[in-house]
């Protein structure tokens, strides 16, 4: 299988600005604004590949015909616990990917390593890491302690250092930024203590703070619910000019004792002028949450017909069950619906957003409830199909028992939930109905992985015994599949570098890159 395998180094920032010439391409890193709104297809340069949040690409060489002969071309061991959750970038023939407290470079042709930035930190929490923005020749990197460090492209030597919140407050961040203009939009994880989520923009030259924009009122507002964190990145539409980020749970946690009302803006979908932080506009997919379901998860934005009449569309599969279609110029609701089992809705209002039951909030004696904590999906990126029509998630049909714990106080958490039953699939919903077009079992435990889509009909996921999977986007059925050792727990990338494309997936401590045969030369 020609496997190569390139090895990470500890010391410093790595290899000296010569050798990087030698590897070519480096010295070359230069990212712009035209190229983050038009993203040409040797190049992966922001979270979801586009600011559109769809993770689908154009190429075609990897067919439904010809992806069983997938060949490992390359594979990186980062030689760290933390298993790589975040989703690279892909710039000039370079890739960017993390774990936390290290950023690595690494050559996308041969996955060898042209630099390595290391910087301890023993404070926040180390749960995972979702990658780098970059700008120009400039890359953004959160840390678990709370900092937003800037580093050069070219050899990962630190450029600034800001801090985005107070770690000794109970904040943490995991995070990829998003880059919009001159503003590098960065948010905030830390609901284990009753803080106000927000989200806060930095100028990316100076790493000078532009604004801030409080997700919840300030921690000790009388009459006022906390949290809403803002821990998962957003997307961007360049001709609203609007950023569009989900928020997390209020706190405490399962306790909604103190915070009777809708708790705005928590578990939310809000509409950002990245030039001021002023909201726009808010969806909440759950008032008043006392499940921990975040609404972090991927806003999609997709242009097309809906019911015969054109939309400018944001669809989201929320952890609590339901999948969202709105209008983005406005957040008017256009389709609310489960895409697995719900119980803990009486019904859905008039604009679209489920009326909560009070008898399935956590009581002293127990309440099964579905989803389970973990919620139907969670932080693994969907994918939307334009040929099918598809929107495609990972899931986890879930049951749990949900307990409140008057002992706890109103603090943090303030229960506690345990898990029955649940397993993981990958549906297929169809976006005009809701209905679900296909499912695909991918075991007990699920998955974790992401999902990619291809114009020629291909679906990059992974399943819950550590293999990267290959689906018939049309039906879900598996076309390949390959062994990686561990569950995917990022979401994988395609890209094409000499006329050759190229799949890049990870399973615990390694990145792994795929490719069909070469073909001889003349």
């Amino acid at each position: 299988m020609g496997l190569r395998k390139a090895s990470s180094v500890a010391a410093g920032t790595g290899l000296t600005v010569a050798l990087l010439l030698a590897w070519g391409g480096a010295a070359a890193q230069n990212l712009t604004n035209e190229q983050l709104l038009h993203p040409p297809a040797d190049s992966w340069p922001l979270y979801h590949g586009d600011y559109s949040g769809r993770r689908h690409s154009a190429l075609k060489q990897i067919t439904p015909q010809n992806v069983n002969q997938l060949s490992l071309s390359w594979a990186f061991q980062t030689n760290q616990p933390a298993a790589v959750k975040s989703s690279p970038l892909l710039v000039d023939g370079v890739l960017y990917f993390t774990v936390p407290d290290n950023v690595w470079a690494v050559d996308a042709r041969s996955g060898h390593m042209l630099w390595r930035y290391n910087r301890p930190s023993t404070q926040g929490d180390h749960i995972g890491h979702r990658g780098v923005a970059m700008y120009q020749g400039w890359l953004y990197f959160t840390t678990p302690d709370c900092h937003l460090i800037s580093l050069d492209a070219k050899n990962g030597k630190v450029r600034w250092d800001k801090l985005i919140a107070d770690v000794n407050r109970g904040y943490w961040t995991t995070m990829s930024p998003l880059v919009v203009d001159n503003h590098v939009i960065v948010g905030v994880s830390g609901d284990f203590d009753n803080l106000p989520g927000y989200l806060r923009s930095f100028e990316p030259g100076s790493g000078a703070m532009q604004w801030q924009w409080l997700t919840t009122a300030p921690a000790g507002t009388p009459r006022a619910t906390t949290g809403g964190m803002t821990w998962m990145i957003g997307t961007y539409d360049p001709e609203l000019h609007l950023v569009y980020w989900g928020t997390g749970n209020p706190t405490p946690v399962l306790s909604g004792t103190i915070r009777p009302g809708a708790n705005r803006w928590t578990c939310s979908i809000v509409a950002i002028n990245p030039d001021n932080g002023r909201l726009a506009w808010g969806f909440q997919v759950s008032p008043h949450d006392t499940h921990d379901w975040d609404a972090v998860e991927a806003p999609v934005l997709v242009d097309g017909d809906f019911h015969g009449e054109p939309r400018k569309m944001l669809m989201q599969a929320s952890r609590n069950g339901y999948f969202f279609v709105l209008d983005r110029t406005n957040g008017k609701s256009l389709l609310t619906v489960p895409y697995g089992p719900v119980n803990w809705a009486k019904g859905i209002d008039a604009e679209g957003r489920p009326i909560p039951n009070p008898d399935k909030e956590p009581a002293p004696d127990g309440r099964v409830v579905a989803p389970d904590e973990g919620g139907l999906t969670n932080f693994r990126a969907p994918s939307f199909d334009p040929q099918t029509g598809l929107f495609i998630v990972d899931a986890h049909p879930s049951w749990s028992i949900y307990f409140a714990k008057p002992a706890d106080g109103n603090y943090g958490w303030a229960g506690a939930d345990y898990g029955v039953w649940g397993k993981g699939v990958i549906e297929a919903i169809d976006y005009q109905t809701g209905k679900i077009r296909w499912i695909h079992e991918v075991g007990r435990g699920g998955s974790g992985a992401g999902v990619l889509t291809t114009d020629s009909g291909v679906t990059i996921t992974g399943d819950g015994e550590g293999n990267m999977l290959a689906l018939n986007t049309a039906d879900g059925k598996t076309l390949w599949h390959a062994g990686m050792g561990a569950p995917m727990q990022s979401s994988p990338i395609t890209y094409e570098l000499d006329g050759r494309q190229f799949v890049l997936t990870s399973s615990g401590g390694v990145v792994f890159a795929w490719a069909l045969p070469e073909k001889p030369s003349d």
